[in-house]
């Protein structure tokens, strides 16, 4: 009885002031295995932990969570302080959001931590914006709310808490784009080299111009810095009958196959990823043809450098051999064996992250997912456009000759 009632007695504003709000997590903040909010009537908000695989958002099935976000709000727990005392009257909690998570009708947020003994469970309330700054909190258990430094509100949804990246290949790489509508019509843009400006646009229509020579180049940056907005698995999600479809293959042959569509207004995809073993051979016959260019050149420099000093036979021949070879000519055939090798590993990285989800999407992204032709071509002349351009009659007669007029 007497410990509960130290417990709840208000704590003294000198004794608080300039004190870690959650003492000893600086040093324990490795051993945080992890972290959840609570809301209103006790309802679980966001639930982190870490795994042997890292650490991950429980309410997306498991998915992988935004480490970067994660600790930067523990530092900011672990490096707040106290600024002030506040009130220790429970019928003055609701004014700094600090009341009981369990009231149903609580603002505030509860943030507990795991693999930590003895640290309290924080209650977050509201930011201090008209006081200079700080966020009012208490500690679970005690009854004197404090202004703390910082801004330890903490989002409440867990979309905001899965990691966001999703894949990312520059515009540059890719050599084709193939997008399928719901009505099977397709859209084909392409380069020939990897050196090539502009995108082209396969199977234009007759009579038909783009409206420009970089209409098309937008749509190979559709993966390019591709971030998600949420993610479910795919089994709470599935892609429904029809969808928009897009089939992206790079330079080094890479393959990204995406499946998207909306559902209940939000903008949903699905990926593949694999090889085209014919642009994967053609890739790596180019990167061991670009090393034996940039061997050869080597050795004629070292052999002018050798020359130039003057040098015998002996001095130029000693110079080609310190030209370190590239595995590419010294076994061509192991080289692209590793090249294979880590293409393939690459790909199959890529789906173990990709596969079994379906990502929600900004609508900017989705919509590279299904243009139309209609898009990149500039507009036909209407009839009623080309009547108004027409001459008249009058106009085409020859000097002097007067129209004929009908009679009525």
């Amino acid at each position: 009885a007497i410990w509960i009632n130290s417990a709840n007695a208000p704590v003294s504003e000198e004794s608080a002031k300039d004190k870690p709000l959650l003492p000893g997590l600086r040093d324990e903040l490795n051993k945080v295995d992890a972290f959840a909010l609570g809301g209103a009537g006790g309802k679980p908000l966001v639930t982190l932990k870490r795994s042997g695989e890292g650490w991950q958002v429980v309410e997306r099935s498991g998915y992988p969570a935004d480490v970067a976000k994660l600790r930067e709000y523990l530092y900011k727990l672990a490096d707040a302080k106290v600024l002030d005392t506040k009130t220790a009257s429970p019928k003055r909690y609701a004014e700094l959001g600090v009341e009981d998570p369990i009231d149903p009708a609580a603002k505030s947020v509860l943030v507990a931590l795991g693999g930590v003994p003895d640290l309290p469970k924080l209650i977050v309330g509201l930011y201090n914006g008209q006081g200079g700054g700080g966020t009012f909190v208490r500690r679970e258990g005690e009854a004197q709310s404090l202004l703390a430094s910082g801004t330890l509100l903490a989002e409440k949804d867990p979309a905001a808490w899965i990691r966001k990246d999703v894949i990312d290949i520059d515009a540059a790489r890719i050599k084709e784009v193939t997008l399928t509508g719901n009505d099977g019509k397709t859209l084909r843009v392409y380069k020939e080299q990897a050196g090539d400006a502009n995108f082209r646009i396969a199977d234009l229509p007759k009579g038909r111009e783009p409206v420009s020579d970089f209409a098309a180049n937008g749509m190979g940056s559709g993966l390019s810095n591709l971030r998600a907005d949420d993610v479910a698995a795919v089994g709470d999600a599935p892609a429904p009958a029809k969808f928009f479809k897009a089939h992206y293959l790079a330079f080094d042959g890479r393959v990204v196959d995406v499946s998207a569509w909306e559902a209940d207004g939000k903008a949903r995809a699905q990926f593949a990823v694999s090889n085209d073993a014919a642009q994967l051979d053609t890739d790596i016959a180019v990167a061991q043809a670009r090393d034996k260019a940039a061997y050869e050149t080597a050795v004629a420099a070292a052999k002018l450098k050798v020359v130039e000093a003057k040098g015998d036979e002996a001095a130029i021949a000693k110079a080609e051999a310190d030209v370190a070879k590239p595995v590419s000519l010294v076994d061509p055939a192991k080289d692209r064996a590793e090249r294979l090798a880590a293409a393939n590993k690459a790909v199959e990285e890529l789906n173990a992250k990709l596969s079994g989800w379906t990502f929600t999407l900004p609508q900017y992204a989705f919509s590279n997912f299904h243009r139309g032709m209609e898009e990149l071509l500039k507009p036909l002349e209407s009839k009623s456009a080309a009547a108004k351009g027409a001459k008249p009659a009058s106009a085409m007669l020859p000097p002097g000759a007067a129209p004929v007029r009908a009679s009525i």
